[in-house]
């Protein structure tokens, strides 16, 4: 009677874990991961009527390379290859238009791109995508800061600021754990459900759900709700809505190989020239993150 109790408990156990996958980083030193970003974000402000409307267009490639692997973390070096930045405006057309590879000498906002480009940062992964750390951020804002051109300490530290807020250390772990921190701590079946939060300007909570699994990849979905808290010397931004997520990863190493979210967020702005009048503010962004090369590179 013992020796068949133990076997339906052997059985249960079996049966209760059959089918749970582990979803994780399993990277390997040296391993390169090069993607595609394409970001669009429309912002559209409603005044007396009137509508403008914001629309900022990005593009980059970006590579991961693995470092080292230590006490389940991984040391990525994360380096910018290229950077491409289009803001136009349905009231003032064209205001921004960079093509980081491109340098125009008389053009400061190149040179400050053009800066960024082969210049890594070191980040500390853990395997379930969050950014523990980033080092090397505020460096890179110096040196951005200083192919500015400009010469006068107050210009400089206000550019450094300014720069702070996109590519310093935080700023950079949290605008890449939209891209990484997607996994659980526990293994998972298809269906079942897990939390995470990251925030940010963005701060989003997210629920997200194993839709498929195959011998290649992993099929993930996630629901998100999203707050938007933008700061700045001459206009704020409070906005509150909703992310979805659809996500391919390569089942073997953990890596994304396309991950698409759309977002949709309202609320209210406000400028400085105007006060505190709050103008209704609607944000609608699409961004798309593509591995290039599915392949692990070693060298």
């Amino acid at each position: 009677m013992r020796h068949i109790f133990s076997s339906l408990v052997v059985l249960f156990f079996t049966a209760a874990c059959f089918g749970q996958t582990s979803l994780a980083y399993n990277l390997k030193k040296d391993a390169v991961f090069t993607v595609k970003q394409e970001a669009q974000q429309i912002i559209t402000q409603e005044l007396d009527g009137a509508t403008h409307e914001l629309t900022n267009k990005i593009d980059g490639i970006l590579e991961f390379k693995v470092l080292a692997e230590r006490d389940s973390l991984y040391d990525i070096a994360l380096t910018f290859k290229d950077l491409n930045l289009l803001m136009t405006s349905s009231i003032q057309g064209e205001l921004m238009n960079v093509k980081a590879k491109e340098v125009n000498e008389e053009d400061m906002q190149s040179q400050i791109f053009n800066s960024l480009l082969n210049k890594p940062v070191k980040m500390v992964l853990a395997k379930n995508g969050d950014i523990l750390e980033v080092k090397g951020g505020d460096k890179l804002v110096a040196q951005m800061a200083e192919a500015s051109g400009l010469e006068d300490e107050f210009s400089l530290n206000m550019m450094k600021k300014s720069l702070q807020k996109e590519f310093g250390s935080e700023a950079l772990s949290n605008s890449y754990k939209q891209m990484t921190f997607i996994y659980p701590k526990q293994k998972v079946k298809v269906g079942a459900h897990w939390k995470n939060e990251y925030s940010g300007k963005l701060q989003a909570k997210n629920l997200w759900t194993l839709d498929q699994v195959t011998n290649k990849n992993a099929n993930i979905s996630g629901k998100a709700d999203v707050t938007m808290n933008v700061q700045e010397p001459t206009t704020t931004m409070k906005l509150k809505g909703s992310q979805t997520t659809k996500i391919t990863t390569d089942i073997t190493s953990g890596f994304i190989q396309k991950m698409i979210v759309e977002g949709l967020s309202k609320g209210a702005s406000t400028m400085a020239q105007m006060g505190d009048q709050e103008i209704p503010t609607t944000i609608e962004s699409l961004i798309t993150y593509e591995l290039l090369d599915p392949q692990l590179q070693t060298k």
